[in-house]
């Protein structure tokens, strides 16, 4: 069974070894790649501490924000239906 990327759309190939992490949303190694580097600059701009809980609970939201499964306002993404896996509308 082939899986789509949450934050591009595209189909993510069956022989392609994604990241542990990634693999929870599922996330192409691309996107996931684009996460890293985006989650330094969230962790500087809003002075997150990884030492304290809420403040990665707050990368966490974020990174569930970056890879399309969560919307800004904090609702989680379903889907399982297919409407919500339109990647021309934001």
């Amino acid at each position: 069974m082939s899986q789509t990327c949450t934050k591009c759309k595209n189909p993510i190939s069956e022989n392609e070894t994604l990241d542990p992490r990634a693999v929870s949303y599922p996330c192409c190694n691309k996107c996931w790649a684009e996460w890293k580097e985006y989650r330094v600059m969230v962790m500087n701009e809003m002075k997150l501490d990884m030492s304290l809980p809420d403040h990665r609970k707050l990368l966490k939201k974020n990174e569930q924000i970056f890879v399309g499964v969560r919307t800004p306002e904090g609702d989680v993404v379903d889907f399982a239906n297919e409407d919500n896996r339109k990647p021309d509308q934001p």
